[in-house]
């Protein structure tokens, strides 16, 4: 067995979790999010995280879990609606935010993954995004300096993972997942299945294996959606 395989998430996130960490948690709403490191990493009882996520998770699912236990100090995330317990902490002063537009969030988690401190994007400029920001014009457009991201712990969801850790998402549920997975130092991902090595196609490898140091498997994930709308 691939000594990058874990028997479970707990034990993925043993000895690799610290209270204070920044941390890089793939997913968009509730597709793609490791479920099984989330509630993993409730149970390690450590606290005073910054959460680097597209989204905040729902009341009682996803990062909402944590929100509800008081583990995260901060969120840096585009979108945090339809989570009660989050409005509710952030209007009374009891958690950080710091709102990145998408694309930026996306762009900051890419540039910290490939060693780009920082960089100009027109987006946010004129707007809170900026302020305290330093700005630059280039070509006639004002532009807004945006630091790239790096967290000490990246929490990632894969469809299928080889041996070493290489990594293919299913459709849209690769979204923040790669990004988030190269602006770590440490990178665990879960998936729900586990092949030999050469069992994929290297033209099919999303992630490759360089960038993921720990694999568990959550072979039947919930994948709860958000809003569920049905016909009549």
């Amino acid at each position: 067995m691939s000594e990058k395989i874990y028997p479970d998430a707990a034990a993925a996130l043993a000895g690799v979790i610290q209270d204070g960490q920044t941390l890089a948690v793939g997913g968009f709403g509730l597709c793609g999010i490791p479920e099984a490191l989330i509630a993993a990493l409730r149970d390690t009882g450590k606290t005073d995280f910054t959460v680097v996520s597209n989204n905040a998770g729902v009341d009682g699912f996803g990062l909402g879990v944590l929100l509800e236990t008081r583990q995260i100090k901060k969120m840096i995330s585009s979108y945090v609606g339809e989570n009660k317990e989050f409005e509710r902490q952030f209007l009374a002063g009891e958690l950080e935010l710091e709102f990145t537009p998408q694309g930026t969030l996306a762009e900051r988690l890419r540039a910290g993954g490939a060693g780009i401190p920082a960089f100009y994007t027109r987006t946010g400029y004129g707007t809170v995004v900026a302020e305290g920001k330093d700005t630059r014009q280039f070509d006639g457009d004002w532009y807004v300096m945006e630091r790239g991201i790096r967290a000490d712990v990246s929490l990632v969801k894969a469809w299928k993972a080889d041996s070493t850790g290489n990594l293919v998402f299913r459709k849209t549920a690769r979204n923040f997942n790669p990004n988030c997975a190269t602006a770590g130092k440490l990178c665990i991902a879960e998936v729900e299945e586990i092949v030999e090595v050469g069992a994929i196609d290297p033209d099919h490898v999303h992630l490759p294996g360089i960038y993921v140091d720990r694999i568990v498997i959550n072979a039947q994930p919930e994948k709860r959606i958000e809003q569920r709308t049905v016909s009549k």
